[in-house]
């Protein structure tokens, strides 16, 4: 299977520009799965719901940015997730979309907000769900996600072979904190950052780009600059995340005692 990251810069307040980026990265590859950044259609900083609304779209793949990601899907002859800015009647999801040549497959909305991402998206109520694709089964976090160990322990829980995971990282450690997630959950991981910075006022963040695909070993396949867009693929057996033995007596969640997590007797 091959699978990879699209590293790149989306543009605040303009769509339009995005997908030309995503086009222009994209043209002529085949790969089964590429993974986008988070909020990959607006950008991430606005100063309201009310300013970025009008760069969301509903996840139903037929919204500019999902209806051009699903005509690459087709060429590419695979699925790409992206994040995207969602909209809905109740408001603005954080969310990850899985689009394939004929339409959404699937969407995870973020379950953990960062920071200022509260005051301007609703929190995720989807829940963690594994799907297949290609014979794979895929799971979906976002970004600051990674912080809590239930959010990928769930997915492999669920069977997830493989988690995509498009970020927006402004902190350091996620890019070597997924080393242990994936060695705990033995699955593969696919981590898509941007890069650059983003000024609103007097406020400016700037991400750590170095997107990257982990093994269920620990070890990084594939890993992109810190600065500039790229696209990176690997062939990777997904099957091989199936092996959740640490030693011939030890299989990392069969040995679970959860009788034994509990916080009071």
């Amino acid at each position: 299977m091959i699978v990879g990251t699209l590293q790149f810069n989306p543009v605040r307040h303009d769509v339009a520009a995005n997908i030309a980026k995503v086009q222009q990265l994209l043209k002529g590859t085949r790969a089964d799965l590429v993974v986008l950044p988070e909020l990959a259609n607006s950008g991430y900083m606005y100063a309201s719901p009310g300013d970025l609304e009008p760069h969301s779209e509903m996840a139903d793949g037929r919204g500019p940015f999902l209806t051009a990601l699903r005509s690459l899907a087709g060429k590419m002859n695979g699925m790409i997730i992206t994040g995207l800015a969602e909209r809905t009647g109740r408001g603005l999801f954080n969310s990850a979309v899985a689009v394939g040549a004929r339409g959404v497959i699937a969407c995870y909305r973020k379950t953990h907000l960062f920071y200022e991402e509260q005051d301007l998206f609703l929190s995720g109520d989807s829940g963690f769900a594994v799907f297949e694709h290609e014979s794979a089964r895929i799971g979906m976090m976002i970004c600051f996600d990674w912080y809590f160990p239930e959010s990928a322990r769930t997915l492999a829980l669920l069977g997830a072979q493989i988690i995509a995971h498009p970020s927006n990282l402004v902190l350091p450690h996620c890019q070597t904190a997924m080393v242990t997630r994936c060695l705990e959950n033995r699955v593969f991981a696919i981590t898509t950052n941007r890069y650059g910075t983003e000024t609103l006022g007097e406020k400016s963040l700037t991400f750590t780009g170095a997107s990257q695909l982990m093994s269920p070993t620990g070890i990084r396949l594939l890993q992109a600059p810190v600065e500039g867009e790229c696209l990176l693929l690997a062939e990777i057996d997904p099957m091989a995340a199936d092996d959740k033995q640490v030693t011939t007596r030890n299989h990392v969640l069969s040995d679970r005692r959860p009788e034994m997590y509990v916080l009071s007797r």
